[in-house]
């Protein structure tokens, strides 16, 4: 498949909502973000879905837990045919080590193309006043590039990160490190719950190999049209 820059996320409770977006955007969208709530409500029929209409999937489940608990369930997730799939940050070396061991282990089993493995790094619904309640003593940019740094250390292929940061873990983890940036608003925009946040083509201008739009697009009148204006913003950034 094409590189797809746009990632839509696919927040809704219900299937059948899901399907009638991406039939709705089928002409403009490519990847979609499949994330807690619709994997929950739905599981792997959405999975079967989206592949069958020859679309990109970022599986987003966010897993932290003990590495042993961790590397079982990414064995599991690779077999599903997904496209990207993340794992938190903040669960430690050991643990981001371990979810890389076990899916190139299943990838090898089954001969499949390996999923980008990426970690979340701080979610982009968090300002520094929240971060700082957590009692961390660096800056929230300080602790993502840190985190971008480890997670490239255990091998994984990218972050999850604000495009404020982007530019930053650039610098830090070079041209091939993956960079999906939620946090996203066109201008005019409610920001909604998001905090640290950029236009699309300020992303992908920051460094942003994916940007990911939910709601803006989602929740418009015409998603189609939204999203393909969005496609034309980051296409044409400079």
């Amino acid at each position: 498949m094409t590189r797809n820059k746009l990632i839509v996320a696919l927040d809704f409770p219900t299937l059948q909502e899901a399907r009638r977006c991406v039939l709705t955007c089928a002409e403009t969208v490519h990847y979609y973000k499949v994330g807690m709530e619709l994997y929950y409500a739905a599981g792997n029929e959405i999975i079967a879905f989206l592949k069958e209409h020859q679309k990109q999937v970022f599986l987003d489940l966010k897993l932290q837990d003990i590495p042993n608990t961790v590397s079982r369930a990414v064995r599991i997730l690779t077999r599903l045919g997904v496209d990207m799939i993340n794992v938190h940050a903040s669960g430690g070396l050991k643990m981001m080590q371990a979810a890389r061991q076990s899916m190139q282990e299943q990838v090898q089993t089954l001969g499949i193309t390996p999923p980008k493995l990426i970690a979340v790094t701080v979610l982009t619904s968090m300002d520094e006043t929240e971060f700082e309640v957590l009692n961390y003593k660096t800056s929230v940019a300080e602790q993502v590039v840190s985190l971008a740094k480890l997670a490239k250390q255990a091998g994984l292929d990218g972050v999850v990160a604000s495009p404020q940061e982007a530019a930053g873990i650039r610098q830090a983890c070079g041209d091939d490190f993956l960079i999906v940036t939620p946090g996203v608003r066109p201008l005019g925009e409610d920001t909604q719950d998001q905090r640290r946040i950029t236009t699309p083509a300020q992303a992908i201008k920051n460094g942003a190999d994916y940007i990911v739009v939910g709601r803006p697009i989602t929740q418009a009148a015409d998603p189609q049209a939204v999203a393909r204006a969005i496609e034309q913003e980051i296409n044409f950034k400079k």
